[in-house]
């Protein structure tokens, strides 16, 4: 399996080592890919928002969930 090195806000990696902690995941790794996977096909699922809904404001309304004060924390 390929490796990917990525730099994360510490509020994320806390949130990380947290579910861990909680028995979600056996570790950061398996936590970190299925977090990734489950991001990806909810994506895949809900796709880009097109540049026209976006500039009439005719997007799902979704764009702020999960910002939680944070402009770089995301929901999956």
């Amino acid at each position: 399996m390929p490796k990917v090195e990525i730099t994360i806000p510490e509020h994320l990696e806390m949130q990380i080592a947290q579910m861990v902690e909680r028995g979600e995941f056996v570790n950061r790794e398996e936590a970190i890919e299925d977090l990734l996977s489950t991001g990806i096909k909810a994506y895949k699922t809900s796709g880009p928002m097109d540049e026209e809904e976006g500039a009439t404001g005719g997007g799902t309304g979704l764009e702020d969930d999960g910002m939680m004060g944070h402009d770089d924390e995301y929901v999956f």
